[in-house]
């Protein structure tokens, strides 16, 4: 397979060619705006750099990786468009012009155009929203079905900006689309502006497609390598399931039963070691949905559907109103 990549920043290089380059089924090749951080690349992985994208794409290579920061995503996307690929992948979110914590509805409506218009020209796109690979998020998915947990009923989230995407595509992969949400924003924006995951806080009301309600609440305040990223409660028909902060630990309560299933990690293992390891079960799938020429574990539309849950909450937020989520942001 030949896989293209744009963008060989730290993202890049930390959780996705050390994989890439190990698979002796793939071809690398790489284009990068800041000068030498491509033949750095080609140098250290191996592979090809290319002056341009019209270099890069001279190729032809199965797929084409985003792996720039998200504000420069569809920038990169609409290129890529004029060479037509077969396939281009986004890492998350997206698109979110002025970073993650600060999603507004105009990334939402170019990014559906974008979709469009990729869709018209038979381009595949795909997205990275690798918690889905996780190993809590997994076997949750799997112990819904052998115990029959039922339907999601109730959520609720208290989640870092930094995960906040992420989170969003879980509990639509658990719940459904979301139908209504009502929220409230804050009024003081901190956090890490380097990382640009300064924001405002918010929170939340929503009713999903499949019936369940809760709370999200979203913010860019606790530190992001010490404290819990994310935590979780998740309540279907015939239990409850915690979950807590990048594949860390998972409890489990069944109704008519008298003990509480955990899942935490060893004391040897990181919660940042099962963080990389998630980008590689990701990786590995995509690759394995080209190979057999299928469609891939997490579609463009993912991404779309998640911007179109966090531009709901802004507009709630900015008009104090609940908002209609599939009227006023149809896909």
């Amino acid at each position: 397979m030949k896989i293209a990549i744009v963008g060989a920043g730290n993202n890049a290089r930390n959780n996705y060619i050390p994989y890439l380059s190990e698979r002796k089924d793939v071809a690398l090749s790489y284009f990068e705006r800041i000068p030498n951080l491509a033949a750095d690349c080609a140098k250290k992985f191996g592979g090809r750099a290319a002056d341009s994208l019209k270099e890069l794409m001279a190729d032809k290579p199965d797929s084409v990786l985003v792996l720039t920061d998200e504000a420069h995503h569809l920038d990169v996307g609409n290129a890529l468009l004029e060479y037509r690929p077969k396939r281009i992948f986004f890492e998350k979110p997206l698109h979110a012009r002025n970073g993650q914590a600060n999603v507004c509805e105009k990334d939402f409506f170019e990014a559906r155009e974008f979709l469009l218009k990729a869709q018209a020209m038979g381009v595949e796109t795909a997205m990275m929203f690798n918690y889905r690979f996780f190993e809590q998020s997994m076997r949750l998915r799997e112990i819904i079905e052998s115990k029959g947990l039922g339907k999601l009923r109730q959520a609720s989230l208290l989640i870092h900006y930094a995960c906040w995407s992420h989170c969003i595509d879980l509990l639509r992969l658990l719940g459904g689309k979301a139908i209504k949400v009502s929220a409230t924003a804050g009024t003081v924006a901190y956090g890490d502006e380097k990382m640009k995951l300064r924001g405002v806080d918010i929170a939340a009301a929503f009713l999903l497609e499949g019936g369940a309600t809760g709370v999200i609440l979203g913010s860019s305040g606790p530190d992001i390598y010490r404290a819990p990223l994310y935590t979780g409660t998740f309540n279907f028909e015939n239990g409850m399931v915690q979950l807590c902060d990048l594949d860390a630990s998972m409890n489990i309560f069944m109704k008519g039963s008298n003990y509480v299933e955990s899942y935490s990690l060893l004391a040897e293992r990181s919660r940042w070691d099962q963080y990389k390891e998630s980008f590689k079960k990701a990786i590995a799938a995509y690759l394995e949905s080209i190979v057999a020429g299928q469609t891939p574990p997490v579609p463009g539309l993912a991404g779309l559907e998640e911007l179109q849950f966090e531009v709901a909450l802004k507009r709630s937020a900015a008009e104090g109103r609940q908002v209609d989520v599939l009227k006023e942001f149809s896909i």
